[in-house]
C-alpha cells in the first residue's frame, strides 16, 4: 500500500476520534447532563483538559496532516522526483509523535480518574471528596450510593473517561503506525509519487 495512501486512512480516522475526546471532555463539565453550582465540585482531572487538549487539539494538526499526504505536491523539490514527497513524509512522523504524546496524555489522565473515581459529595461525612479507592468501585456497584451528588455522577464520568481512554488508546495506535510508515515514506519513497511525476517506478 502506498505510504501516502496509508497516512490518509489513519487521519480519515483520527478526525471522528478527535471529535469523540472533544465532546466527551466537554461533557465532563456537566456531570449527569447538568450545570454545577461550583467548580471546586469537579473531579480534577476533568481540569486536566485530556480530551480537549491531548485527544483533540493536539490530535487535529496531525490528522489534518496526514489527509493531505496522498495528494502533497512531490516534484518541486531540487529537481528531485522523491525529495518532496519523502520530506513531506518526514514531516508526518513528526507530527505522529505530538500526536502520540498527545493521546498518551489523555489516556494517562482518564485511567487515573476511572481508577480514583468521581469527585463528589460523600455521604459518610457531608463533605466533598473522593470516596472510593484504587478502583475498589469498579467491582462493587454498590459503593456507588456513597457519592450523593452530583446525582448520577458516578456512572456519568466513568462512561466518558472510558470513552477518552478508548480513543485515546486507538490514537496512540495509529499514530505509532503512521511514525512507521512515515519512516518507510522516508526511506524508500512512495508509490503516489510514480504516479504524480510521471515515474516509472517506486522512488
Amino acid at each position: 500500500m502506498c505510504t501516502g495512501s496509508c497516512a490518509k486512512c489513519l487521519g480519515g480516522t483520527l478526525i471522528p476520534l478527535t471529535v469523540f475526546s472533544l465532546l466527551a471532555n466537554i461533557l465532563l463539565f456537566f456531570p449527569g447532563g447538568k450545570v454545577i453550582d461550583n467548580k471546586d465540585h469537579l473531579s480534577d482531572e476533568v481540569w486536566y483538559f485530556g480530551g480537549i487538549l491531548g485527544g483533540g487539539v493536539l490530535m487535529i494538526f496531525p490528522a489534518l496532516v496526514f489527509l493531505g499526504l496522498k495528494n502533497n505536491d512531490c516534484c518541486g523539490c531540487c529537481g528531485n522526483e522523491g525529495c518532496g514527497k519523502r520530506f513531506a513524509m518526514f514531516t508526518s512522523t513528526i507530527f505522529a509523535v505530538i500526536g502520540f504524546l498527545g493521546a498518551g496524555y489523555s489516556f494517562i489522565t482518564s485511567a487515573i480518574s476511572i481508577n480514583k473515581g468521581p469527585k463528589c459529595l460523600m455521604g459518610n461525612n457531608d463533605t466533598w471528596g473522593y470516596p472510593f479507592q484504587d478502583g475498589d468501585y469498579l467491582s462493587n456497584e454498590g459503593l456507588w450510593s456513597q457519592c450523593l451528588k452530583p446525582k448520577e455522577v458516578v456512572p456519568w464520568n466513568l462512561t466518558l473517561f472510558s470513552i477518552l481512554l478508548i480513543t485515546g488508546g486507538v490514537q496512540m495506535i495509529l499514530c505509532a503506525i503512521q511514525v512507521v510508515n512515515g519512516l518507510l515514506g522516508t526511506l524508500c519513497g512512495d508509490c503516489q509519487c510514480c504516479g504524480c511525476c510521471g515515474g516509472d517506478g517506486a522512488v
